[in-house]
């Protein structure tokens, strides 16, 4: 799947930024199928519209999520994770009393998330580095080095 730069703007600057987000049930217990994924599914698109958020690709394996989510430039990715998983495992231990009879908690405490970008971090890298031989910036570059030092 290729995802298309997609930039957003907001009063502070011009944003893209996407999470690879992952996280299991307690004990990694094979839970999350037939209602239970269904119903999953259209919470985490809920939270995602709540908050302004784009779900680029959504799994829901039996033992564990996977979520791509492009979201806003004030939300660190922990509070992403947390919001996903603290709305869901309450309201799927409502409407399910299985799974809060059977497990203390929905969700295991930890989570794995990874940035993600239209661009690798290669190409950042050595984009970064290669700024001085751009064409406009070469002037720039000679008369810096023929500034006296101070």
């Amino acid at each position: 799947m290729t995802v298309t730069r997609k930039v957003r703007r907001y009063s502070g600057g011009v944003y893209d930024l996407g999470l690879h987000v992952v996280w299991c049930p307690k004990y990694r217990r094979r839970v999350l199928g037939g209602r239970v994924a269904v119903r999953l599914r259209e919470l985490i698109e809920a939270k995602a519209a709540e908050k302004g958020w784009e779900i680029i690709a959504l799994e829901v394996m039996p033992d564990h999520v996977h979520l791509f989510v492009k979201h806003g430039p004030k939300a660190s990715a922990s509070y992403v994770a947390n919001q996903f998983k603290g709305f869901t495992s309450r309201v799927l231990r409502q409407e399910f009393p299985h799974l809060k009879s059977q497990m203390p908690t929905l969700w295991s405490s930890s989570f794995f998330v990874a940035s993600v970008g239209a661009v690798s971090a290669d190409t950042v890298e050595k984009y970064i580095n290669t700024q001085w031989e751009r064409p406009w910036t070469k002037k720039q570059k000679e008369d810096a080095e023929r500034a006296p030092r101070v």
